[in-house]
Parts: structure tokens; C-alpha cells; sequence
């Protein structure tokens, strides 16, 4: 790992505590008073352990655990009374609805801090009562790692983290949105057929041919439409996808937690629509996929450029690694860690080379943008592919529970991206709901037209990755059935709203650009092609105004 993640994150763990919004109802703890307040009690044990145990000159801490977000530290749970038991089993509903379905618990680790870590047998006592409260609350725990802390004392002492995870009682499971990038040729779509079909590539792009929605893609081997492909998790941790289950749907029933990867086009003619996909999809993360023997070539950098400027956070994968010797992989690291080190990206290069790397880049990835993992692999021989599962099961969402409940408060926004004719059902939609709570029989309205006008609909049913669902909520994809609704009136970039937001149109808008690299003058008079979430329209500048700002 680079030395700059010591420096950012304290010494020798490389683990960050969650944080999240403000909230004022967070339960109590085993006490009966607020988290952060121990009782005298609590203060007598915690003497009684210190007094077993002192910390060496390089003790490592961890950052003070912070009273929101999804990761609490336990220093023991060794036989809690009813009493506590039921305040802790509370304590473990607050933190996984912080995590929307996730908490990570850090055992053997002070409120402050400081890993004092356990013996084997109050290790064993604490992942016993730990198991219990996770029954009791509905969830599972996957120990992610344990590591022995380094103390001046006889006995061996460790700390462990383990990862609690419940699907939420109203979804089905926790969905995380991956877009795709990275130049043609790179081993884009066939990393993801090897993820989501578990099985390897033969090197001739086997594992690539499932993803492909057109011929001439499977005769050049060349992606140019936007595809959806999906990775589950169970409860334990463990890959659910294609290889055991048959359908979609028998993934989606068994998984807790979701990928769904936005496989993008790698060629430079299809650019407009990589930019669709990132600017209309709204994934949560970006995964630039760079061939270990070409390195950085044709649209790396604009891809790149794009993500960041889209403030996506971004994690690189470095495909082909069994086609180089080690040294060209590690001229390629080196290339692109010069890149995100330079002035524009400012990022910290994070190269992942074990599973307790891979631990600890999902969960600083998620808590600093500055952090930009870096994971070398191949999907021919299978090296380090577990890696990248590890990070995929871990990475928490982007959001917390106060930002997603606050955008459901809103009123309905859904965006329109995909228009279908399905026979027996009629005319489909797909896309994302911005804002707001969508219900099978809700009446919405859609434009706007040519005209500027909205005509009302009502939504029939609804389906989540080919999965019936009754409710859609904020930031989740979907497609919505609406019967007998004359599809010619729809057009990509529509949105359905609710009537009480009564929408307007606009004809002019006034824009901040930055222009990145232009060939020709940008002047009044100027036409350009403006991308604003799921709209792609051509305009006219009409006016120039200073350095930074111009209108359209």
C-alpha cells in the first residue's frame, strides 16, 4: 500500500469509522444512557481489562468511533445480563439501519480508539454473544479479519472485524450501481462474464458473448450499447450468481446485497453513449478496466476525466496480467499511479495484493474520495479475482439511512431512460426514480412533449432486475408497465412526476463550464450537445460571459 494511506488514515490498520447525518434517535447502548456515555459500571470493566494490559510504545489506533454511520467498536461482550443483551441487540438494529442493511463491529477496540485487543477465550466468549444478538435482530456476521495487537504482554491478544449484514424488512436487498469503463479491448465485458457467470474466460472472449445485445457486437467483440449485468451476495458473504442459479430472478431471491454493473462502451465513436450511461444511471461507483499490456491508451484518460468530473468515485482494475511478465504489470501500476498523482486527479494510489488490502481499500474507498484502489488481475487464470469479490462485498453504499429516508420525503421523480413494447403488457419504461416513493396504481404525468406539455398515466406494475416489486423507492432502477399508453408520445430524457409538483419547461438555462480541451474556439453562436442527467440535447450559446460562465 502507499505510504500516503499510513499517513491519512493513522498507523498500521488502514480502518476508518462510518459517519452519516445527524440523527437525534439513536438508541441507546447496554447501559441505558447514550452511546458514548459509559456507566460506572461499563468504567469498572474496562479498569479490570487495562489492568491486564499494557499498550506498547507503537500501539496503533484507530479514529474515535464516530456516534453515527454503520461501524460500532466493542471492547468485550463476555456474558451480558437480559438487561444489556436487549440494549446491544437495539444498539445492532441502529447501526445496521445507518448501513441500510450493513454495520461492521471492530472487537477488542475502545471507544477512543485504541486496539487493545483479546484474549483467544474472551474472543471466542465475544463472537459467541455477537452471533446471538445477530439472531435475535434477523441478520448474519462473516468474520472479515483478525489480527494480533502488538502489546507488551505475555498473552496473545487480538482484535476482530466482522461484517453483520440483514436485508431491510421493506426491500429485497441492498443494490450498489458499478459503471464500466476503460479503453476498447481492455477485458471490460469479459471480466464481467467471468464475475457474473463464474466461470473463466478460454482467452478467445467466451465469457464475454452472454452480454452482448447486438451481432456486429459479437462479430467485432466490440461493446456499443449500454448492458446490465448482476453479482449477489448472501447474507454470509457468499457469490450468488449465474453459475448456481438459473434466472435473474432466483439470483435476486437469494442475494442481500447487489452489483449491478453498467457495462459501457470502450470505443472512442461511442462516447456519447458512455457519457449517457454515467450521466443517466447515476452509479454509485466507477471501475476503470486498463489492459496490464497496452497501459494507458486511447479513451483511459477521457474516461477517467469523465468520472471525476462526474464526482463518481473510482477504483482501477488492471486486466491481462497473464499475458505480461511481472515487470510490465508493474510498469503499468506505476503509469497510472503518476496519473492520479498528478495536480488535476490528487488521488492516493492503493495497490491491492491481499485479501486484508482488499478489506481495508472498500471501506477507506468509501470514506475518502482521495483513495483510488488499484487491483491487478486476470480473467483467463483466475489471479486475484477473489480480491476483487472480497472488495465488491464489502464496499458500503455512498448514501446513509437520513439521506435516503429525506429523498423519499420528496415528491415522485422518476427519469425516464428506456423505452420497450412488451407483448401482453404494453408500453415499459426504465430508468431511475430520482426522488420520492413509486406504487403500483400511482397516477404521474410525462413530458414534457415538442409542445411543452405533460399527459397523465398510471403505472402498472413494477420490476427490479426482472424481479416483481410492489414499491420503488429513491435512487432505485427499475421498469414500470404502463398498459395501454401510446409509446409515440415517450421519448428518452421524459420524466414522470407527480401532478402536485406541477413541472415546468424551460427554453434557456444558464451554465458554469469548464472547458477541457476544445479544438476550435468556443464563441456566441456556438452549437454544442448538452448532457444533464438522462437529457442529450443540442443548443446554441447565445452569450459569453467572462472566463467561467457562458449561456445556452
Amino acid at each position: 500500500m502507499d505510504a500516503r494511506v499510513s499517513e491519512l488514515f493513522g498507523s498500521g490498520n488502514g480502518h476508518s469509522s462510518g459517519s452519516g447525518g445527524v440523527s437525534s434517535g439513536k438508541p441507546a447502548n447496554g447501559y441505558g444512557v447514550a452511546p458514548k456515555k459509559s456507566s460506572a459500571k461499563n468504567k469498572k470493566a474496562k479498569a479490570r481489562l487495562s489492568r491486564n494490559f499494557k499498550p506498547s510504545n507503537n500501539t496503533p489506533y484507530l479514529p474515535p468511533e464516530a456516534e453515527e454511520g454503520n461501524i460500532e467498536y466493542k471492547l468485550k461482550l463476555v456474558n451480558p445480563t437480559q438487561y444489556r443483551f436487549e440494549h446491544l441487540a437495539t444498539q445492532m438494529k441502529w447501526r445496521l439501519q445507518e448501513g441500510r442493511g450493513e454495520a461492521v463491529y471492530q472487537i477488542g477496540v475502545e471507544d477512543n480508539g485504541m486496539l487493545v485487543g483479546l484474549s483467544e477465550e474472551e474472543m471466542r466468549a465475544s463472537l459467541k454473544t455477537l452471533h446471538r444478538l445477530a439472531e435475535k435482530v434477523g441478520a448474519d456476521i462473516t468474520i472479515l479479519r483478525e489480527r494480533e495487537v502488538d502489546c507488551d504482554s505475555d498473552v496473545s491478544r487480538k482484535i476482530a472485524e466482522v461484517l453483520i449484514r440483514k436485508v431491510p424488512d421493506d426491500q429485497q436487498f441492498l443494490d450498489l450501481r458499478v459503471a464500466v469503463l476503460g479503453n476498447v479491448d481492455s477485458g471490460k465485458s469479459t471480466l464481467l462474464g467471468v464475475l457474473t457467470q463464474g466461470e473463466l474466460d478460454n482467452g478467445r472472449g467466451r465469457a464475454r458473448l452472454n452480454l452482448f445485445r447486438h451481432l456486429h457486437e459479437i462479430q467485432t467483440g466490440r461493446t456499443s450499447s449500454i448492458s446490465f449485468e448482476i453479482l449477489g451476495f448472501n447474507s454470509k458473504g457468499e457469490v450468488v450468481n449465474y453459475s448456481e442459479s438459473r434466472t435473474a430472478e432466483e439470483i435476486c431471491e437469494s442475494a442481500s446485497k447487489m452489483i449491478t454493473f453498467i457495462d459501457l462502451a470502450g470505443h472512442h465513436k461511442y462516447l456519447k453513449t458512455t457519457i449517457f450511461g454515467l450521466t443517466s444511471y447515476c452509479p454509485d461507483f466507477a471501475m476503470l478496466v486498463v489492459s496490464a499490456n497496452t497501459g494507458i491508451a486511447g479513451t483511459t484518460r477521457e474516461h477517467l476525466g469523465l468520472a471525476m468530473a462526474l464526482k463518481v468515485p473510482i477504483f482501477i482494475v488492471i486486466s491481462k496480467v497473464d499475458l505480461c511478465t511481472r515487470a510490465t504489470v508493474e510498469r503499468t501500476v506505476r503509469q497510472l499511479e503518476r496519473v492520479l498523482k498528478q495536480p488535476g486527479c490528487n488521488k492516493v494510489p492503493m495497490v491491492v495484493s491481499s485479501t486484508d488490502d482488499a478489506v481495508t481499500a472498500a471501506q477507506q474507498f468509501a470514506q475518502s474520495p482521495s483513495i483510488t484502489p488499484i487491483f491487478t488481475l486476470s480473467s483467463v487464470s483466475g489471479e486475484s479475482l477473489d480480491l476483487l469479490k472480497v472488495f465488491f462485498n464489502i464496499i458500503p453504499p455512498l448514501s446513509n439511512s437520513k439521506e435516503q429516508e429525506e429523498l423519499m420525503q420528496q415528491l415522485t421523480e422518476f427519469q425516464v431512460d428506456e423505452i420497450y413494447t412488451v407483448p401482453e403488457v404494453g408500453t415499459v419504461v426504465g430508468g431511475t426514480l430520482y426522488s420520492g416513493i413509486c406504487r403500483e396504481g400511482d397516477h404521474l404525468v410525462v413530458g414534457p412533449t415538442d409542445s411543452g406539455q405533460f399527459h397523465q398515466l398510471t403505472v402498472g406494475s413494477i420490476q427490479r432486475n426482472r424481479s416483481a416489486c410492489r414499491v420503488l423507492r429513491a435512487g432505485q432502477a427499475a421498469t414500470l408497465a404502463l398498459g395501454n399508453f401510446d409509446r409515440s408520445l415517450l421519448r428518452k430524457g421524459m420524466v414522470m412526476v407527480s401532478p402536485e409538483m406541477d413541472p415546468t419547461i424551460c427554453w434557456m438555462f444558464e451554465a458554469e463550464i469548464v472547458l477541457l480541451f476544445h479544438a476550435k474556439t468556443f464563441h456566441k453562436g456556438f452549437q454544442v450537445t448538452v448532457h444533464i442527467g438522462n437529457v442529450r440535447q443540442t443548443a446554441t450559446v447565445e452569450a459569453v460571459y467572462g472566463k467561467n460562465t457562458s449561456y445556452c
